[in-house]
Order: structure tokens, then C-alpha cells, then sequence
């Protein structure tokens, strides 16, 4: 039977009957990015919880920090469960309205039989419904997956287990409806992404489509010239 602890907005404790898995400050610049007590984050009540040590949630709500952040270095692990479809989202300045004023890193089950025929904008790893990976990150669930994320300005880059597969400058997605490739812009996403702020919350995507997904050892810190 697992242990875990409902988290409510920003005001319970953990009862100690585990050690959340966060990423440790060291003398590198880095931090977590959240509390172990999520006293720093804007939580929806009851949805966020630590289970076996990582985050998880129990609907399709988003977790924010409560601290805004730009030209940052981001690392963190998940772990998805079949057919899960999640994501991290970078620069939002409107939790709210979330999907037009941010950018999300996708995070998805690749293997799963339901997923077969997306397009790559829409692939793990992917800046979602704008710039694919240039290789395939082989991310299938019931594992743990390394993601690292540079954000620098308008330049973004992502890696998945040490490999950078996903670079973007946010300058060239001048069109709301097309990419610079050609591709069609998902209609929700009508926002060209030059217009967007390069400064902004950092989130997680709860359990989207009813699948869940896992994130321990986050951690950030100012990025590296």
C-alpha cells in the first residue's frame, strides 16, 4: 500500500511518514524548484499529492510556482504511465489562461498505440503545436526520464536523458496559424509565440486524459552564459 499525503493550497504539512524526492541546494546555483510542503506554489486543494517520493495529481489541474523566471536552467525527472500525456510550461503569465500565454514542453507516452499517428509537434519533447524534436526520445512509460530544459530569452533548448533534441528561437514563430515549416498551428494555439513574454511562471500539467504522470528532483537555477 502506498503512502502519500494530499497537499492543499500552499498550507498543509506533510506527515512524516516518507522524504519527498527533491533536488537537494548545492553551492552550483541550483535550488528546488519547489518546497517539499508546496509552501511556495499555487496548488489547487486536494489535486497535488506526494506519492512514493514524486508529485503527482489526481485531475488535469496545474501546479505553478508562485515565483516568476527567465534565462533559467530547469531539470527535473518524470515518469509516465501508459498512454500518458502531460507537459512542463515555461513562461506563463497567466495561469488562468494558460495555454495562449506560455510555452509547453510536451511530455508524452511515444509508445502508446493511441498516440501512433500525432505529429511531431506534438511528440515528447516537442515546444507542443510548434517545433518537433529532430530525433525520436524513445520515452515510454513505466520509467524514469531525465528532462532538462535552458531557457534563455527567446532560445530554448530541451533535452531528454543527456540528449538536447528540441531547440527553439521563439523569434521565428512570427504567424499565429503557421509554423515556420509550413505546419498548421493547432487552432487552441493561436497566439504567434514572438509575442509572447520571455518571463513567467514555471508549471506542471496534472493528469491529463485521465493518465497520470510523475516529477521528482526539480531543480533550477539561474542559466549559464
Amino acid at each position: 500500500m502506498k503512502l502519500t499525503t494530499s497537499v492543499a493550497a500552499c498550507t498543509c504539512l506533510l506527515l512524516p511518514v516518507f522524504t519527498p524526492t527533491i533536488a537537494p541546494a548545492d553551492g552550483d546555483g541550483w535550488r528546488p524548484l519547489f518546497a517539499a510542503d508546496l509552501s511556495d506554489a499555487d496548488a489547487p486543494p486536494g489535486v497535488w499529492r506526494w506519492e512514493d517520493g514524486a508529485l503527482t495529481a489526481s485531475e488535469d489541474r496545474c501546479l505553478w510556482t508562485r515565483e516568476e523566471f527567465e534565462n533559467f536552467e530547469l531539470e527535473l525527472e518524470f515518469r509516465l504511465s501508459p498512454g500518458a500525456n502531460s507537459g512542463v510550461i515555461l513562461y506563463c503569465t497567466d495561469p488562468a489562461n494558460w495555454i495562449l500565454k506560455s510555452v509547453e514542453v510536451q511530455l508524452l507516452d511515444d509508445t502508446a498505440p493511441q498516440h501512433a499517428t500525432v505529429p511531431p509537434t506534438m511528440r515528447c519533447a516537442a515546444i507542443f503545436g510548434h517545433l518537433g524534436p529532430k530525433e525520436p526520445t524513445g520515452c515510454g512509460p513505466d520509467r524514469w526520464h531525465r528532462l532538462r530544459i535552458v531557457a534563455r530569452g527567446p532560445m530554448i533548448s530541451v533535452a531528454v536523458n543527456d540528449r538536447t533534441v528540441t531547440e527553439m528561437d521563439m523569434r521565428q514563430w512570427t504567424s499565429p496559424d503557421r509554423n515556420p515549416d509550413g505546419s498548421e498551428i493547432p487552432p487552441w494555439l493561436r497566439r504567434p509565440l514572438a509575442s509572447l513574454a520571455t518571463r513567467g511562471r514555471i508549471g506542471l500539467q496534472g493528469r491529463h486524459a485521465g493518465a497520470p504522470v510523475w516529477f521528482r528532483n526539480l531543480r533550477v537555477r539561474p542559466a549559464r552564459n
